[in-house]
């Protein structure tokens, strides 16, 4: 065995979050190690608190520490327009620029066949559940530019269409393959304004 058994385990759990390989894994358990107890048990009691406090949104299914995101509440947002993004992130890259001022919807992941998602596993039930107010006049779907993000953006579109609804897509300011947080505030700012019709 290379490492003690609880380095090992920590290690194996550290890379089962999103983009840790082997290596950065140890590198994460190594420095964990060197921390103070204090603050190994504020990351710890930060971790337990995110799982015990946060939630969706009932309405956008945003995370939100109340049954009611921020955004859902602020009588000041266009309730006419919603953007459907893949996650959570996708929506703070959007807050950045400062000038979207409609509303969200949170799919929590894109189709993947080749992953077992089809639109039964993402919130595309309750996206259609907000649409029969009749208060929503258009729809931006701001999918990333994969094969994914595509496949979905299109799905949604074919969805939508008959109800009446505008359904329009970023434009591809965005680089292909690219990630919504990722992105400049400019590029995000040109890919919103020059969005086009699906």
């Amino acid at each position: 065995m290379l490492f003690a058994r609880p380095l090992a385990e920590l290690i194996a759990e550290l890379e089962k979050l999103p983009g840790i390989g082997p290596k950065s894994a140890q590198r994460l358990a190594y420095h964990l190690l060197r921390v103070t107890d204090h603050e190994a048990n504020r990351l710890a009691d930060s971790i337990r608190n995110a799982k015990v406090k946060l939630r969706f949104c009932e309405q956008c299914q945003n995370i939100s520490e109340h049954e009611v995101c921020e955004i859902c509440r602020d009588g000041r947002r266009d309730r006419s327009t919603i953007c459907v993004v893949a996650e959570p992130r996708d929506i703070a890259a959007l807050e950045r620029i400062h000038e979207y001022k409609g509303r969200y919807h949170v799919l929590h992941g894109l189709l993947s066949p080749m992953d077992g998602v089809g639109p039964e596993q993402l919130r595309v039930k309750e996206l259609l559940a907000r649409l029969s107010s009749n208060e929503v006049v258009e729809i931006i779907l701001a999918t990333n530019p994969t094969i994914e993000g595509d496949a979905t953006a299109l799905y949604l579109a074919r969805l939508l269409k008959p109800m009446g609804i505008k359904v329009t897509r970023l434009a591809h300011g965005m680089p292909v393959g690219g990630e919504l947080d990722y992105a400049d505030s400019a590029t995000l700012l040109s890919a919103l304004e020059f969005r086009r019709e699906v």
